[in-house]
């Protein structure tokens, strides 16, 4: 695993520290369009404990959050049901990035340039410990899953397509 003596600090690792929250920094080579799986692979991570982040939007353009794991999809129906909206869509990169103030590919839950409801499925949760982008490419963060709903108010919900 390459786990980093230190990498700069981003506004996620910056509201992290300030939270007190513990966290291991992992840095890969980025590939584009690599995803969750490039990640795994080279950091030698279970692609279950990686977990994606997803700016998306319902049928009012207003942007949301879902985490899932790197090895499933969402299923974007099930998610519009159980946020009580008619639809959901992946926001367009250059939507997705003014929301959050990431890059796409470097996209962090936490400390979002605009704030948005966070969704987690919930099988999330149970994992001892979790491996999530840190604020920029190439760059994961590693914590206990708990974070999530103390820091974001993630929601659980169970929209997972396993690939």
């Amino acid at each position: 695993m390459s786990k980093s003596a230190h990498v700069s600090e981003t506004p996620a690792t910056r509201l992290l520290k300030q939270q007190k929250v513990a966290f291991e920094e992992y840095v890969y080579e980025y590939v584009d369009h690599g995803g969750t799986s490039e990640a795994s692979r080279q950091l030698g991570l279970d692609p279950h404990s990686v977990v994606k982040t997803l700016v998306m939007e319902d049928e009012r353009k207003q942007p949301l959050i879902i985490l899932m794991h790197g090895d499933c999809e969402v299923s974007t129906r099930n998610l519009a049901r159980q946020v009580g909206v008619k639809r959901i869509e992946p926001c367009a990169p250059e939507t997705a990035q003014r929301h959050s103030g990431y890059q796409v590919g470097g996209t962090s839950p936490f400390a979002t340039r605009k704030r948005m409801p966070v969704w987690v499925e919930s099988t999330i949760l149970d994992l001892p410990g979790i491996y999530i982008n840190g604020g920029r490419r190439g760059y994961l963060l590693g914590l206990d899953p708990a974070v999530l709903g103390r820091l974001l108010d993630a929601r659980p919900v169970q929209v997972a397509l396993v690939d």
